[in-house]
């Protein structure tokens, strides 16, 4: 029978020749999903055998990972600000650069919260989360993206407190919110080839509106006068090029005190303001 120790080298074989980066850590995070223990603990059981089955099981998602699949769909999750978020194939990753825009939203107090393009609902429910008397909805226009979102809710017992409904942008919302957020579509489908291969798993209508990048800003904007309160905000995440397209977009739809804010790595990543 093998051992711990010797499953993690042949998983990291695997991913290693695949391609992946950081093989012998993401080979740990692998093995520790097949034995139902924290990733820590798995160097302490190298001497300890490993039952066929799960060596097997181990190998054959190692062969999904050396694919290209993301290890959130792997897993089935990815931690986001300090919770774990259920992920399938049906919503985007939540990504550490996103987390920017929750820690600016959560800089002033809020009531009402609207989402739009919530996917897996990571950024709606952290915020919920972090305001006890908060309530939000979500705008999604995927069924299996709410669905997932959904799930995520009734998981960290924000059921209560958050909705979701399936729409295009605006179009079956009514009333006013004083925080408005998004991590909309915002990949140029010209840039859609030289992305990492990861990015082919996710739903691609979440990556990119299949033109200049842009068209979800303009539509965000252009409903920002009837459902955005009186001095609300908005917050929305950019790539890195677009901040001054879409800061003029918000100017133009009158909002004041527009900023782009940067991520960790000095790169634009959310653009802000105020009605």
């Amino acid at each position: 029978m093998s051992t711990v120790g010797a499953a993690l080298g042949a998983v990291a074989g695997m991913l290693a020749a695949g391609g992946v980066e950081g093989a012998q850590r993401e080979a740990s995070m692998i093995l520790a999903h097949v034995l139902g223990v924290p990733r820590d603990r798995v160097g302490l059981m190298r001497d300890d055998p490993v039952a066929p089955d799960a060596l097997a099981e181990a190998e054959a998602l190692a062969a999904r990972r050396a694919a290209g699949e993301p290890m959130s769909h792997i897993r089935g999750w990815r931690e986001f600000w300090g919770r774990r978020f259920i992920v399938t194939a049906d919503v985007l990753d939540p990504r550490p650069e996103t987390e920017i825009l929750v820690s600016a939203a959560l800089e002033e107090p809020f009531a009402d919260v609207l989402d739009l393009g919530s996917g897996s609902g990571c950024i709606l429910l952290s915020l919920l989360a972090e305001r006890e008397g908060a309530r939000g909805v979500g705008l999604e226009i995927s069924a299996p993206a709410i669905a997932v979102a959904e799930r995520n809710a009734e998981a960290l017992g924000l059921k209560g407190r958050a909705g979701f409904v399936q729409s295009d942008w605006y179009a079956r919302l009514r009333g006013r919110f004083d925080l408005i957020v998004s991590n909309p579509p915002y990949i140029a489908q010209d840039e859609m080839a030289g992305l990492a291969r990861e990015l082919a798993h996710e739903p691609q209508g979440a990556l990119t509106d299949g033109g200049d990048g842009l068209s979800a800003y303009r539509a965000i904007a252009a409903g920002l006068g009837d459902h955005l309160a009186p001095g609300g905000r908005v917050l929305v995440e950019i790539g890195p090029t677009q901040g001054p397209a879409v800061a003029a977009l918000f100017e133009a739809a009158g909002l004041r005190d527009v900023a782009v804010r940067p991520d960790l790595d000095g790169r634009d990543r959310v653009v802000t303001g105020r009605r």
